[in-house]
Formats: structure tokens, sequence, C-alpha cells
């Protein structure tokens, strides 16, 4: 099969690379997927660009957790009535904290855990299956963790990005009234798409007064955060008594400082979120969510770009860029000579 690989951190057009492996054969528990489409999540790119310190945890790695196609083969104790189930794949590569996985979804066949292909709704796409894994697990938690959100304010910070713009989607089908919060006009016009909802360009207008003003003073009972560090004062600017911040990220400063009374006087809650740690009742509630809003048409990943295998490295520098919607390699034949941005 024909894989990308890195087997030193650093710049993705230094360190990615072509190789053609041996199939892989699928071991007890496992399925085989043949790859049509490799989700790119930021963290994908931190790990292969070395971000705050990262080691290489194998020898030689192939890069994603996301990615999605159809089953081909089964190991022993896997039902044979799976060959031929289109699915999506999370946590292929395994998360932070942890050697995980050295063989992600960058590569035309990958064996996995039979748990962690999900069956792909009719619905979607392999392109939009591959959005699914980190963005979407990730979206839920923020939003659904700690309970139903009907009718109560939401404040996504860096709605236009890809949890983001999940996160967006989450709550609104759930019944939240949704503020979203972006850093340009055209992230602006990109979240409008979804719904005729608040938007507040954080470059341009004061959030914390526009927020107030449009809950009539009483501020967000829950705030989706992309920047803990960045956007702290902000939120505790936005959030109404016994609210909760949930953060997903912290890029600007791992290790921030927290003003402890202006967080208690408010009686407030952070939940630090990690895609990569649900638990086995978490994920098993947030697949069927994720289900459901597809195939109520209300969860439709946005594609920025997709690039075939051989452009991996210029996919990984879209990521980087910050440029709007997800980037997907895409491994079918009939895609790979092409690039789509």
């Amino acid at each position: 099969m024909r894989a990308a690989h890195y087997t030193a951190t650093g710049p993705a057009a230094e360190v990615l690379e072509l190789i053609h492996l041996p199939d892989p054969v699928p071991d007890t528990g496992e399925v085989l997927v043949r790859v049509h489409a490799s989700g790119i999540n930021p963290a994908d790119v931190k790990r292969r660009a070395g971000w705050n310190g990262m080691q290489m945890a194998h020898p030689s790695v192939i890069p994603h957790c996301d990615g999605a196609g159809v089953i081909v083969s089964v190991g022993e104790g896997v039902s044979h009535g799976r060959i031929g189930e289109r699915v999506w794949l999370w946590n292929a590569q395994g998360g932070y904290g942890e050697a995980g996985r050295a063989f992600g979804t960058a590569a035309e066949l990958i064996a996995l855990p039979a748990a962690q292909a999900v069956r792909l709704p009719d619905t979607l796409d392999f392109a939009a299956g591959a959005c699914l894994g980190v963005p979407g697990l990730t979206a839920w938690l923020l939003v659904l963790a700690d309970g139903p959100v009907a009718g109560k304010t939401l404040l996504v910070q860096g709605a236009a990005g890809a949890v983001g713009h999940m996160a967006v989607q989450i709550a609104l089908f759930c019944g939240a009234d949704v503020i979203a919060v972006v850093g340009s006009d055209a992230g602006a016009a990109h979240v409008r798409t979804l719904a005729d909802i608040p938007v507040i360009n954080r470059h341009t207008e004061d959030v914390a007064s526009c927020v107030r003003t449009l809950t009539n003073g009483a501020g967000a009972n829950r705030i989706i955060e992309v920047d803990l560090a960045a956007n702290l004062d902000t939120d505790i600017a936005c959030l109404r008594a016994h609210g909760m911040i949930a953060s997903y990220s912290c890029s600007s400063n791992p290790e921030p400082i927290l003003p402890y009374y202006k967080l208690a006087d408010l009686g407030a809650m952070i939940r630090f979120v990690q895609g990569f740690r649900l638990t086995q009742d978490q994920r098993s509630s947030a697949n069927a969510v994720l289900a459901t809003l597809a195939e109520a048409g209300a969860l439709v990943p946005h594609i920025g770009a997709k690039f075939p295998l051989s452009d991996i490295a210029r996919a990984h520098e879209r990521v980087e860029g910050g440029a709007l919607g997800q980037v997907v390699l895409t491994l079918g034949t009939s895609d790979e000579g092409a690039c789509n941005e």
C-alpha cells in the first residue's frame, strides 16, 4: 500500500514523504479499512512539527487520527457482516500523553480496533466522514458533556474553526441560543451560512459588551473556548453566575494563570476538554448524537480543501496557515490526480 510517513519532527515539506508498505492484516478484534479520505487536524500538524517539545513516539509515524473508508476484511471475533460497511475512524493514531499507534490514516489501508470504525451515515460522503473524529467528538463534549443546553445561551469562541463550526451546529440542533465569536469578516460569513445568529468580530467589536447587550446583561451560561489563555478575561466578563467555560485548547500559553477569585466570585466552572479522552459512555452518546444530526442534515462539516496523498505537505501547510474549512486527503484513485483548494 501507499502511505505517507515521517521519521523526525519538523517542517512538513522537510519530513513528510511517500512510501510503500506491506498491506496490514487485521488482528483479533480489528477491522481492515480501505481509506478513502484522511482528515487533518491541528493536533496532527502539531505532533508532526514537534510543537511544545513533542518527541517522536515511534521510529516511523503515519500521521492523522481521523479518516473514512470501507471495511474490506475483519479479524477474529469481528462479524463478517461488517465487511463492506462505510465507516468513519477516530483516534487512529492515538491521543496526546501516550505513545499511541504508529500508523494513522494517511495510508491506503489501516487495521485498527473494530470499535474505532463507526458506521458512516448515508447522508455524509467520505470526506465529511473524515472530519467527524477530533472535531465532532470534541464539539459534542464541549456542548453536551454537562447536560442539555436547550434554552441556554452558548458563546462559541473561534466559531469559524473546525471544532467551533461543529459546536455551533450541535448547540443549535439541541435548542441553545448561540452567539458566535470570529476573527474576520470571512469567518463571520462562514458561520452565518449555518443560521441567522449573532456573530461578533473580536477584532472590531467589544465581545463582552456585545454579549451583555444580547443577553440583557445576564451573560452566557456556557462558553466554548478555543484559547483559554488568550480569552480568559473576556470569558469572565461574558459569563453569568454559575456558568461554565469549556476549553479545548490553550495554544497561546500552555501554562495560563487563572484569576482565582474572579472565577470563584461567579461560582464558575472550567471544564478542560480533551477530544482524545472521552469515556466509553461519552463516546457512545457522542456517536449517536453525531449520527442523528447527520441524518437530519443538521451536521455538515465544511471542507475547505482536498489534496491527494502525494500533496500531504501542502495539506499540512494549509492547516498551519489557519485557512477556513477542514483539510482532507483523498485516497481514491479517481481523486489522486487533482487538488481542490
